[in-house]
Order: C-alpha cells, then structure tokens, then sequence
C-alpha cells in the first residue's frame, strides 16, 4: 500500500514531505463549491461541511486508485453564521479581508482516509482566528505582493508566511490552521501500517 494525496495543495504537499511521509498526488476533481452550497442550504454546520468534502475527495480518487489509502483534506471558515470556502477572485478576497478586519472567526479544518471507495477514518479541527485591524492599503499591498497565490488558500491567508501578519491572536494547532490536522494523520497512517510505529 501506499499512501495517494487527494489535493493539488502544495501545502499539504509540503506538510507530509517535510514529516517524512511518502506519497503520490491525485487531485479530486470534485465540483466543491456546488456540494458546499447543497450541504449548506441543507443545514450543515462548518465541521460538516469540511468533513463532506474532505470525506468526498478521499473516496472518489479512492476509487480510481484500487487497494491504495488515499488521504483527502478540506478546510472551511465560519465568520459569525456564514461557512465560506475559497474566495473566486481577488476582489472578492479583499472584500472577505475587510468583513473579517478587527473580528475573530472559526477555520475548520478536515482530514479523511479512504480505500476502495470507503472511509476507513477522518478527524476535524477547529482553529480560532483573531484578525487584526486591517487598512484598506495593507489589504491592498497584501494582495498586490501574494497575488493569485492566495486564492487557493481559504480566508486568503497563508499562514506560514505573510500571512501570519494578518492576526492578531489564534488559538488552535499549527497544523490545521496550515490546511490538513497532521498530527492525528500521522496517528492514522502508523495505525494502519503506512508509517514505521
């Protein structure tokens, strides 16, 4: 067995790669926004959403990928009662920089492993993010010099980067507010024999 990467994210890439893990990539192509958008209207509170998702990629490259565990990862932001994922474009990031300017909200981030089409385990975190006082030309110079990058990161924030200058206070694991809970993950993988224990 080996472990599959069910993400494009060169952060979660990076996260596994400097932990020592071996993997292959096969990005999900699951349409997100549209099963964000039906879990949402059904109700789904932000760990659900980010655990669907999470759960959905791992078991669809699962399934292209016979006898392999594969690792899907999501991470959703929940600002008072809005659930947002990644923001379309840049504009629309600077608008989210100043609706989420002086507040605090809550990043979700999920982790699940899938073989053969099914969920064999997934674990959720939540992080409390506390953004500072932003001015329009921070915001401004903020995109400018992070450019597109950022819309593949929820709330346009890479935290282990500029990024970081965004917050004023966070609470939760490094880890999860990277995009994926690796240290559950790595529980995970030496249980099922992936990792030496």
């Amino acid at each position: 067995m080996t472990l599959v990467l069910a993400s494009a994210s060169s952060t979660r890439q990076a996260m596994l790669s400097a932990a020592g893990v071996a993997f292959t990539v096969s990005p999900a192509s699951l349409d997100e926004a549209s099963l964000m958008q039906d879990l949402i209207a059904k109700g789904a509170d932000a760990s659900t959403v980010a655990a669907t998702l999470a759960q959905q990629k791992a078991i669809l490259v699962s399934r292209a990928n016979p006898r392999q565990v594969v690792l899907g990862g999501d991470s959703v932001l929940s600002l008072d009662q809005e659930i947002l994922g990644k923001s379309r474009d840049l504009a629309a990031l600077k608008a989210l920089l100043l609706k989420m300017s002086g507040r605090s909200h809550d990043l979700v981030s999920s982790a699940a492993l899938a073989k053969d089409g099914h969920v064999l385990w997934h674990h959720t975190a939540r992080s409390r993010m506390t953004v500072r006082h932003l001015s329009e030309i921070f915001i401004d110079a903020y995109l400018a010099r992070e450019g597109e990058a950022l819309l593949g990161s929820v709330g346009g924030y890479r935290f282990e980067g500029f990024g970081a200058q965004l917050f004023e206070k966070v609470e939760g694991d490094y880890f999860s507010i990277l995009g994926m809970p690796l240290l559950p993950v790595l529980g995970q993988l030496r249980a099922l024999g992936l990792l030496d224990a």
